[in-house]
């Protein structure tokens, strides 16, 4: 009767070390993101002082109602007059627009206007006009633009009060998505993966939303309901990169109990870091497209998009994981 041979008895393989830790790094992390959550308020804050915003971030025709007129000059690029903003502005100021009896004339002072392309282009954001209101500012301004190209003219109109429906919807959708998604996670794990969660999209979002206020107050760019789409995919998209790491860290615990959480946690990073980077990066390869050819109607819609999944892969590797061993301590 022989013995049985040690080669048949099972080998336990240690567990590997990291290639990468994040806990090495964990407090440079938290102060880069405290810096830029600061800076988001402030701009934030800004907005909501400024006379001409009022609010935290430069509301969109969307929002606020109104009428867009984008005039496409007849004209070469290379042969069309010198325009600018400050002289279309001044050429409302003069306009006088026919008014229906018993209704009050609309300030066109308070207009916006964007000169594009080079000065071939003019976007002008107006009070709620009719439409022969907006031939008539279209033919009175006409002396200063020149010749206008009827095919590329385009006129957008929207009330108040579908712009404070499209508002407060945009902000219901936002809440409702934070809670379903808090509700989600509280019952697949526990409440301190469902508080990370919300903070990790609250990060995303403040961050997001600050980088357009800082936009609107240096160069004017406005928020629509695009954008408030835009929020809502990056906190699905976060809560999904969130939900991978944290798949990892339950599985690490379970698996290497004799490691501490932060050992764990830094196991778990090094194993999904790399799908993370990978899926960052071809979800970002559509978005470059859209910025370099989608236009100008989708330009700002790309770019809300770009940093919110930018910002949201890093709080899912750099936030969430690192500060869940300082809430478990505690």
């Amino acid at each position: 009767m022989t013995a049985s041979s040690p080669a048949s008895e099972p080998v336990l393989s240690a567990q590997p070390e990291p290639r990468f830790r994040i806990s090495r790094i964990r407090r440079q992390g938290w102060l880069v993101s405290g810096v830029a959550v600061l800076l988001s308020l402030i701009g934030m804050a800004l907005c909501w002082s400024n006379p001409r915003i009022g609010a935290p971030l430069r509301p969109g025709l969307d929002f606020t109602g109104g009428t867009q007129v984008q005039i496409e000059r007849s004209c070469e690029p290379a042969a069309c007059a010198d325009l600018t903003a400050a002289a279309v502005q001044q050429r409302l100021a003069t306009i006088t627009l026919p008014v229906p009896d018993g209704a009050e004339a609309p300030r066109l002072s308070s207009a916006a206007v964007q000169v594009l392309d080079g000065g071939r282009s003019l976007e002008l954001r107006l009070p709620d006009l009719e439409p022969e209101q907006t031939q008539a500012l279209i033919d009175q301004l006409s002396p200063l633009i020149g010749a206008v190209n009827p095919q590329q003219l385009s006129v957008n109109t929207i009330g108040p009060t579908l712009g404070s429906q499209l508002l407060r919807g945009s902000v219901v959708s936002l809440l409702v998505s934070f809670a379903l998604i808090a509700a989600y996670i509280s019952f697949r794990y526990d409440g301190i993966y469902a508080g990370l969660a919300l903070l990790c999209l609250a990060h995303d979002v403040l961050i997001t939303c600050g980088v357009f206020a800082w936009l609107g107050l240096l160069r004017g760019v406005e928020v629509d309901s695009l954008f408030a789409v835009a929020l809502i995919t990056v906190a699905g998209y976060s809560v999904n990169d969130t939900v991978v790491v944290f798949d990892r860290i339950r599985e690490q615990r379970r698996q290497c109990r004799d490691l501490s959480l932060m050992d764990q946690v830094d196991s778990a990073v090094d194993a999904t870091i790399t799908r993370s980077l990978y899926t960052s990066l071809t979800t970002l390869l559509p978005l470059i497209a859209l910025l370099l050819f989608g236009g100008s109607s989708l330009f700002w819609f790309a770019v809300a998009l770009t940093v919110g999944i930018g910002v949201g892969s890093w709080s899912s590797i750099g936030i969430a994981p690192t500060l869940l061993p300082l809430l478990a301590r505690r």
